[in-house]
């Protein structure tokens, strides 16, 4: 097989590089907050700032970011919840009700780095290491990749896992980000184990929005596993929901976006069987719902068409040619609707040059040429307002390579 680069490998990379950002903003719409400082939803009675973890702490223990003489890490709350209640507004008296305090020293919705994070990748710790001799912690895979302490700079001569360090991190995602209610209970609630039903009024960000934002911060510094980890919670979490909301477009549409992630994740690692897996499951959940929204079409094109690249490049020419042509059809239909934004003409293009260019390399010459004329001529048809910068940039490197084909011929 005559190997080629096809205009949409450059043009359709993961989702946390190069154009990866308009994948980025389908997950900040699926998963509010996600690119943005969280923010407590006010029109949900049932979400505000608080930490269901407070009453897990003791009145007189330590706060995690203070160290103790033994340098052994504990758990600070004090008795001051009326306090909070007045700054608030908070009056709410109901005993069922867990108060707005959190063990950990801060809650979901005003997340900074804390001693729970990784100083390289700016997320939760993962798989927490602690070097040797300073006793500095990182994620594993983070600082795997340095011989000094990225913080005070000293050799590190050995490296060990935290495990204490690793359940306060397990402890504190399952509180903010992995809240499991009773559905037979109602919304908001959830049983404690005394029988007793607690309503957890923290969940300060949407659901699975916690998660993803996590994943995204280790994608970022190449913390693949962290990543990987992150969502593989997400997308659990979300089909726990879809068990008793089945038509629930939204959770369909969260869950096919985190699938297309995890596709991202191994293929990033090199397990191409496992990101077409990702990517085929994401593309099953996505087709089943209304092709209206565009940020979904453009999420459902992407991922056939990333089991499209990886069917290529393993040589199967005739299964890459099917995707690519599913995604194309996507595609079409798309731009047909909304023939006034310009992304979608584009992305037509993009889905032409792919289908043409594995013709080509199937020896149906006529039919490659035929594909790349109309995505030439798709392209010098689109006329692009003088604020469409990034667009029109876009819209010439694919023209540019459509042209170099036909010059190949």
């Amino acid at each position: 097989m005559e190997t080629r680069t096809t205009a949409a490998c450059a043009t359709e990379p993961p989702w946390c590089s190069g154009s990866g950002a308009r994948v980025t903003t389908s997950a900040g719409r699926l998963f509010p907050g996600v690119n943005n400082p969280p923010t407590i939803d006010t029109t949900n009675p049932i979400m505000s700032s608080l930490c269901p973890f407070a009453k897990l702490a003791s009145a007189g223990a330590t706060c995690p970011v203070k160290s103790s003489s033994d340098n052994k890490t504990t758990i600070n709350h004090t008795d001051d919840d009326d306090d909070d209640n007045e700054k608030t507004g908070n009056a709410n008296t109901d005993p069922r009700v867990v108060p707005p305090k959190c063990p950990f020293g801060y809650d979901s919705n005003t997340f900074k780095l804390g001693p729970l994070s990784c100083m390289v990748c700016h997320a939760l710790l993962h798989q927490s290491s602690k070097c040797t001799p300073c006793s500095h912690k990182f994620c594993k895979a983070c600082i795997l990749r340095f011989k000094d302490c990225p913080l005070c700079g000293a050799d590190i001569q050995g490296i060990e896992p935290d495990d204490e360090l690793q359940g306060l991190v397990d402890r504190f995602i399952d509180g903010h980000a992995r809240i499991k209610r009773s559905h037979a209970a109602g919304d908001g609630e959830a049983a404690s184990d005394n029988k007793t039903k607690v309503i957890y009024e923290d969940v300060s960000m949407e659901r699975g929005a916690f998660l993803v934002q996590q994943a995204m911060r280790a994608f970022r510094a190449q913390n693949i596993e962290s990543a990987k980890s992150r969502l593989s919670m997400c997308a659990q979490d979300i089909r726990e929901e879809l068990k008793s909301k089945q038509d629930n477009q939204e959770l369909c549409s969260q869950l096919g976006a985190v699938l297309g992630m995890l596709g991202d994740c191994c293929r990033t690692l090199g397990d191409a069987p496992s990101a077409i897996t990702y990517y085929e499951e994401s593309a099953e959940f996505l087709s089943k719902l209304p092709k209206k929204d565009l940020e979904l079409v453009h999420t459902l094109s992407v991922s056939l068409n990333k089991i499209g690249d990886l069917r290529y490049y393993d040589g199967d020419l005739h299964s890459a040619r099917s995707y690519y042509a599913r995604s194309l059809d996507v595609r079409r239909s798309a731009a047909k609707e909304h023939s006034a934004v310009a992304s979608q003409v584009i992305d037509v293009a993009t889905s032409l040059a792919k289908v043409a260019d594995v013709d080509r390399n199937l020896g149906n010459e006529s039919m490659a040429v035929e594909g790349f004329e109309e995505a030439i001529k798709c392209l010098e048809n689109l006329k692009l307002e003088s604020g469409e910068a990034s667009l029109e940039q876009r819209r010439l490197s694919v023209l540019d390579f459509l042209q170099k084909q036909l010059d190949d011929k």
